[in-house]
């Protein structure tokens, strides 16, 4: 069996990438990656946007596996995300030990944004 030591992407599924790519770089925030025009890092994850129509796949956006993007304060990241156009779903859940805001990017792929505010025991 092989062994698996990390991960080096996540496919972000769209329609237009270049849309995604305005969306993760400006909306969001994320750091570009310096040689791909359609990659961006969240710490030491790499989120490669592609379009799967355009290799013969149907289009169907990511559900139900919410990417948890940390943030510090939940509710200051969601004001400004909010002012920036974005919509988010309910109210920021409080499970107890972190905060969840959930949204969606432009080509409807969940995400959320998380904030653990109790300490892992």
């Amino acid at each position: 069996m092989p062994t698996i030591t990390k991960l080096d992407f996540v496919g972000i599924p769209s329609q237009d990438a270049d849309r995604s790519k305005a969306f993760y770089g400006e909306t969001l925030g994320l750091r570009p990656d310096e040689h791909s025009d359609y990659e961006f890092w969240v710490g030491e994850t790499c989120l490669g946007i592609w379009e799967p129509e355009k290799m013969g796949m149907p289009f169907a956006p990511q559900k139900n596996a919410h990417l948890a993007l940390h943030v510090d304060d939940v509710a200051a990241a969601r004001a400004e995300l909010e002012a920036k156009g974005v919509e988010f779903f309910g109210e920021t859940m409080d499970s107890g030990v972190c905060h969840m805001a959930l949204f969606t990017d432009p080509d409807g792929n969940d995400l959320m944004l998380h904030g653990r505010y109790k300490p892992y025991s």
